[in-house]
């Protein structure tokens, strides 16, 4: 798996469209249904992947842009290796306009919530685009866990080679282990402090 970095989000409880009875929130990677921390592009502190190398990167970003923060939830993440396009598995990679590698620091303690299928249109652009189980509600068709995952890779990468994602959305598909994880201290100041929580 490819660490790709952290990402703040305001997690959803399940939307009223999406009938399905195990989903209790929604921990995707896109951000249809559960919106990132911010429109944070601009701001260009993330990495070739669309994410930021460590929390404290978003923490500070939220400070100095006053950039609420206090109802998010940390995630990190990582990816498999290889995307799923037009039924071959293929590598991947950042693109030619991205000639910085990523430092992306683990978290010293993080708990797996399950995985993410997300799709990617755009190919010079390496941005997460939509997570299909939440985005096109196929969590209604799929078993998933009650945070809108997979529990284990193998039912992700089986979902994938047996069609079930077939024709959801434009693009290759990447599988994302979704972990949490505790915000860091800051400085002098608590995490309590600066998220608010």
């Amino acid at each position: 798996m490819i660490p790709m970095g952290y990402m703040a989000k305001r997690v959803q409880c399940s939307p009223g469209w999406l009938k399905s009875s195990q989903v209790l929130d929604v921990y995707s990677v896109g951000a249809c249904v559960n919106d990132d921390f911010a429109d944070y592009v601009n701001y260009w502190k993330h990495n070739c992947w669309w994410f930021f190398d460590n929390p404290e990167l978003i923490q500070s970003l939220a400070l100095e842009n006053s950039i609420d923060i206090q109802d998010t939830k940390l995630f990190y993440y990582e990816v498999y290796e290889l995307e799923l396009f037009d039924g071959i598995w293929r590598p991947f990679s950042p693109g030619p306009v991205w000639p910085v590698q990523p430092h992306v620091t683990a978290p010293t303690q993080k708990q797996l919530e399950g995985f993410d299928i997300v799709t990617f249109w755009v190919e010079n652009s390496p941005a997460p685009e939509h997570s299909p189980l939440s985005c096109n509600g196929l969590a209604e068709k799929l078993s998933t866990n009650a945070h809108c995952l997979f529990d284990t890779f193998d039912e992700a990468y089986t979902a994938l080679n047996t069609g079930k994602f077939d024709g959801c959305e434009p693009g290759a598909l990447r599988i994302f282990a979704v972990y949490s994880a505790d915000w860091p201290l800051l400085g002098c100041a608590s995490a309590a402090e600066i998220t608010g929580v």
